[in-house]
């Protein structure tokens, strides 16, 4: 019996022997390819049998809403379908190209900082219409700004802000990226570092520029964690807040869903470890906070993102666990808060913020809120054409910031009653020139005038500011109260302290009025 096995195993080799050694190698190349195609989740053979028309876009909204009706519903590229270029048929390779490449315009953008309250600082980079379309006529005031919130340890200079400044500006309109604090080569200037729900710098800045261009509609985009952070920011504030409408780009929403996500299957644990690096990098820059904050050695050994979160951002951001950050900074229990038209586009196979985090319920139960989903994308990628030298969602976010611009449904903040203007917190020097990572000061002074001229300039300025900040001196009996309380919160003194004054001003209106001396004798 033994040796019949033996001589079965015998002839089996001996056939194996007699085919040809090449006819091995393209079996085991087709193998590979196979299990390519699979791993990076390829879709190349699909697109051919649909003669590459792409998928529809899947739209959710409230049948009630406005905002898709008079808006969303006019979007061609919404109610169209998305092709990706054929030769970046796969999320991972899309994703891999944009962060690589990614083909971005040459952009110079304009620098100026800004300073919060705090005493942090972050780079406010600008990139104006007349710069890129090179005609001065395009500079108004009520010229629609564009405010780009970046995705994790990203800034103006990553390809996708690139493209969406550049095509966005090509249009008409302003763009401003508002970077992190501590990247764009910015030092971290506080305590206090940005993570997925820091909504304090977006808002202090949209407050500002709406101080700044009153008539200037306000529009913003965030993306990746920016798009986290904007929804939180729109879920915060309600109808209180300048911005007429906001698109959110591949939204991580639910973070604790996204984190057991990107160490699920091999290929997440490469952009868990990719973006690790990446955090690794940015803590190393500001590398005498964190080991002050946070627990560095921890952040030196940290293999994935939710090391990174345990050793440095809880701790930076005093929350007692990695999950309590996790749920307190998701977006997605702010959703149904949104007051304003806000559009979010997704992409079903998101290789970092799954599908399985997007609130489709929440969603479609607000009336200000339109979903699109792809069915391809990869993460903030979205190639299209056969060169793939655009991103389909850029056009999107045009093209519907356009409509909802020319529209009655952009959201307007209720008037406030008035108050005193905080001085600038934006530095009033000159603009700041970045362009391929150099930086390059730009005067705001014409170098032919005189410096004569130049002090009679600042001093017209200064008494300009001082009539815009003075406050107003018709000031109602109503309103006294709350004058006085912001006058002297301004000075860090409670208003009660006005109280003796008062007392004895009261005493000695009516000891004139009533002659209460007579009285008394």
């Amino acid at each position: 019996m033994a040796a019949d096995w033996a001589h079965a195993f015998a002839l089996i080799f001996k056939g194996f022997t007699l085919i040809p050694i090449h006819h091995f190698g393209i079996a085991f190349l087709c193998f590979l390819i196979y299990f390519i195609y699979n791993f990076l989740e390829f879709h190349f053979i699909h697109d051919a049998f649909t003669l590459f028309r792409g998928s529809p876009v899947s739209l959710t909204y409230n049948s009630a809403s406005e905002v898709y009706h008079g808006v969303a519903s006019k979007c061609r590229l919404l109610h169209g379908r998305y092709m990706a270029t054929p030769w970046l048929s796969s999320p991972h390779v899309q994703t891999a190209f944009l962060n690589f490449h990614g083909r971005p315009p040459a952009v110079d953008y304009r620098r100026k900082l800004f300073h919060a309250s705090d005493g942090g600082t972050f780079a406010m980079d600008w990139l104006k219409s007349c710069d890129v379309l090179g005609d001065s006529a395009y500079e108004d005031d009520n010229t629609p700004i564009v405010i780009v919130i970046p995705g994790l340890t990203s800034d103006s200079s990553s390809a996708y802000i690139k493209h969406l400044a550049f095509s966005t500006a090509k249009r008409g309109w302003n763009v401003v990226v508002c970077n992190h604090r501590g990247l764009g080569g910015i030092s971290v200037t506080s305590d206090c570092f940005y993570n997925a729900g820091w909504t304090n710098d977006i808002r202090d800045a949209i407050n500002h520029l709406h101080h700044e261009y009153p008539n200037a509609p306000l529009f913003a985009v965030g993306t990746s964690i920016g798009a986290n952070i904007l929804v939180k920011y729109l879920g915060e504030y309600g109808e209180d807040i300048p911005i007429a409408g906001a698109v959110a780009l591949c939204s991580p929403w639910d973070l604790l869903i996204g984190s057991r996500f990107i160490c699920r299957r091999t290929v997440q644990k490469f952009y868990d470890r990719a973006l690790t690096v990446g955090l690794q990098e940015y803590a190393q820059l500001h590398q005498t906070l964190y080991s002050r904050l946070g627990d560095w050695d921890g952040i030196v050994k940290s293999r994935t993102i939710r090391d990174f979160d345990n050793y440095a951002t809880r701790l930076v951001g005093k929350f007692e666990t990695v999950d309590t950050y996790y749920r307190h900074c998701s977006s997605a229990q702010y959703v149904t808060k949104v007051s304003i038209p806000l559009l979010c586009i997704s992409a079903l196979d998101d290789p970092v913020c799954t599908w399985e985090a997007i609130p489709w319920d929440e969603c479609r139960a607000n009336k200000n809120i339109v979903l699109a989903v792809t069915r391809h994308g990869g993460h903030l990628a979205f190639f299209e054409g056969l060169t793939g030298s655009s991103l389909w969602w850029v056009r999107a976010v045009n093209e519907f910031l356009g409509v909802l611009h020319s529209s009655p449904f952009m959201h307007k903040q209720k008037k406030n009653p008035p108050h005193l203007v905080e001085e600038s917190c934006v530095d009033q020097g000159p603009y700041v020139n970045v362009s391929n990572g150099m930086v390059a000061a730009v005067s705001n002074h014409d170098p032919l005038t005189s410096d004569d001229d130049d002090d009679d300039d600042d001093d017209d300025d200064e008494d300009i500011v001082k009539q815009e900040h003075a406050p107003t001196p018709n000031i109602k009996a109503p309103n006294l109260l709350k004058w006085l309380s912001q006058l002297f919160l301004q000075s860090r003194r409670s208003t009660w302290m006005l109280l003796p004054l008062l007392a004895a001003a009261l005493h000695f209106f009516f000891i004139k009025k009533f002659k209460l001396p007579k009285l008394l004798k």
